[in-house]
């Protein structure tokens, strides 16, 4: 059964053509009629679990949102990146690439995230953070303000690692 259809508002990001969300029945947080955010096609955002993406967020390429994920706020999310369990991806985020954000992870203000990243478990990657490269944030580590992780780092445990304002 679906849960949401595609509207006919547009809007066009970087050449590609991506169409407003409406949902079709209540789920989680999202009420019937709630108008969401932008996807390409319905290859972006799953009809099971309560994945929504809302705002004026976008979703496009082969970007996947899945389980009870949440993509909202002016969030970008495209190439062949995953946004899935009971993730949150929300305001200025941009994830991309390969990257997965999975598990109950929290990604948020202006952080970019891409290459073949992972944040899983409780990790939180904030502010101005960027994490890149095939870069590991797991478990309850904090990537936050102005802190750059890239390479083949692994971030895991309770570490934090900020820039600027620690």
């Amino acid at each position: 059964m679906k849960k949401y259809e595609l509207t006919t508002d547009t809007k066009v990001v970087f050449g590609r053509k991506l169409l407003r969300i409406k949902a079709l029945m209540s789920f989680g947080n999202v009420k019937k009629g709630d108008l969401g955010g932008y996807i390409e096609s319905e290859n972006n955002l799953s009809h099971n679990g309560n994945a929504w993406v809302g705002g004026d967020a976008v979703v496009y390429g082969r970007a996947f949102v899945d389980g009870d994920a949440r993509v909202d706020g002016n969030a970008r999310v495209y190439g062949n990146a995953y946004v899935g369990s009971h993730a949150v991806v929300r305001d200025h985020v941009v994830v991309h690439d390969h990257a997965l954000v999975c598990g109950h992870a929290y990604v948020d203000g202006c952080a970019w995230v891409g290459g073949y990243v992972e944040v899983r478990g409780y990790a939180m990657v904030r502010g101005y953070a960027m994490v890149r490269g095939y870069a590991m944030i797991r478990d309850h580590a904090e990537v936050r303000d102005h802190a750059e992780v890239c390479g083949d780092a692994y971030v895991d445990g309770c570490a934090t690692v900020c820039g600027y304002t620690c």
